[in-house]
């Protein structure tokens, strides 16, 4: 569908769509446009942050999008070249802005570009916010003016406060002390060259791969999980490096590879990450887990005494309750990490360092850091299957899980049904099994996590057969 009256429905986050089909710039007016609208009913500022990542048409898109908000008497601070989405959003912040765009599709296909709302307080816009924005679709026509001030130079102070940020809340000079050797990966995103800026100069020894632009991003989605990492791993081991830290097309994701060039999951690295800032920081606050992530934090919380909190996936529910609570951690199974001291949002630039803060701080490999968390808090592991099923095929057999889920699955008794976001089959031992219809692309995605990898296999094969009968 090409025609300028495409429906426009915005995802987990934000609108997404493939390039020259539905994201076309008619269509990319109107969003922006609707965007407009609401500003000028909700907002005293005039100012909109743009940025964009590095995939096709990102900058054009970009200078179209602001051409419609100067069209509608905002004032712009246009980026000039595609940046983290962190740091836009850090931008929204500082500069106190109206809101922020993002073109981008952060982790989706490379067909995709994406349209992402920040909000003022530098994170991911309200599910209020874009069903607000929605509704104003092609309610005015799209006005356009010329760009007769980009704004650039007051991009400049934010961009320079950002990376201090960064270099305040981690201890960069004990990473940078360090006599090993790190294998960075920013999947050919807008993460580029940042993590190794920041850790240069010292013992330790940063590469970067796969660090320049490639709006195909090397022929893989530029999600950090184990079926897109394989130069990182390859080279971990080639490097003897100490870890591998991935981000993905935004960089506002982060994966993990370990030592032995095994990519580590969100179960993995987000329990690590929670055990540094609660016992070595002697940070408190409450958790936030979305629906998909590990059983073992809702153990270590109770373990530290911390308040633990559910929320469906999507990071914005995250950033909600960071907003509402004192929260120490926020994550989520597609490697979207908040923290305490931090702007509301995902960084997989600061997340990078903080797990190599982690790593470095235990003064272990990451397997060894990865088996003593097993054996404290119990061994569980986690997988994911992502098939690709028509949006209302994968919807109707959720419903139908739902609406008769049942009582034993793969061999095992089904304790609990769980219907957050998708439905959860919770077995006797805590394992469970999540089925869930992506709210951004055609895929029905299938999560496990077990006591073994054996178990979360067979659990998974087993989803997987359920899913295609269904359809």
């Amino acid at each position: 569908m090409s025609d300028a009256l495409a429906p426009i429905k915005f995802g987990t986050d934000g609108w997404r769509a493939i390039i020259a089909r539905e994201f076309t710039f008619a269509n990319l007016e109107r969003v922006a446009q609707a965007y407009a609208d609401y500003l000028a009913t909700t907002q005293k500022e005039s100012l909109v942050v743009v940025g964009y990542d590095r995939r096709f048409l990102s900058e054009q898109f970009a200078q179209r999008a602001a051409e419609v908000m100067v069209g509608n008497g905002f004032r712009i601070a246009l980026f000039q070249e595609a940046a983290p989405t962190p740091l836009i959003s850090w931008a929204v912040k500082e500069l106190r802005a109206s809101g922020g765009i993002v073109l981008t599709a952060s982790h989706n296909a490379p067909d995709f570009n994406g349209f992402k709302i920040k909000a003022p307080w530098g994170g991911s816009a309200a599910p209020e916010t874009t069903a607000a924005v929605e509704i104003l679709v092609d309610a005015n026509p799209a006005r356009r003016s010329a760009i007769s001030s980009d704004g650039r130079e007051l991009l400049e102070p934010a961009i320079k406060s950002y990376r201090e940020q960064l270099a305040s809340y981690i201890d960069l000079d004990r990473l940078r002390g360090s006599q090993q050797t790190i294998v960075v990966d920013p999947m050919h995103g807008s993460g580029g060259r940042w993590v190794e800026s920041l850790l240069a100069g010292g013992a330790l020894k940063v590469e970067t791969i796969r660090g320049d632009r490639d709006p195909l991003f090397g022929g893989v989605n530029p999600e950090p999980i184990d079926s897109n990492l394989g130069p990182l791993k390859k080279r971990v081991v080639e490097a003897k490096a100490l870890v591998g830290l991935a981000t993905d097309g935004d960089a506002d994701r982060v994966g993990a590879v370990n030592e032995m060039g095994d990519t580590m999951t969100m179960h993995d690295v987000v329990p690590l990450v929670l055990l540094h800032l609660a016992r070595n920081r002697k940070m408190t606050g409450g958790i936030v887990r979305t629906f998909s992530q590990s059983v073992l934090l809702g153990r270590i919380a109770a373990a530290h005494n911390l308040k633990i909190y559910e929320t469906p996936i999507g990071f914005k529910y995250i950033a909600d309750l960071m907003l509402k609570e004192d929260i120490l951690i926020g994550a989520e199974e597609s490697g979207g990490i908040g923290v305490k001291g931090h702007i509301p949002e995902r960084d997989g630039l600061l997340n990078s360092l903080l797990f190599l803060e982690a790593i470095i701080a235990a003064g272990k490999t990451p397997s060894e850091m990865l088996r003593e968390l097993h054996q404290e808090f119990g061994e569980f592991h986690f997988g994911r299957r992502d098939l690709h099923i028509e949006v209302e095929l994968g919807m109707n057999l959720v419903k139908s899980l739902a609406s008769q889920p049942p009582s034993e699955f793969a061999g095992r008794k089904v304790k609990d049904v769980q219907t957050i976001d998708g439905v959860k089959l919770v077995f006797e031992d805590e394992s469970w099994l999540l089925f869930r219809q992506s709210g951004t692309e055609p895929v029905l995605r299938i999560y496990s996590e077990a006591t073994s990898i054996n178990q979360v296999n067979l659990l998974l094969d087993e989803a997987e057969k359920v899913a295609h009968a269904g359809h």
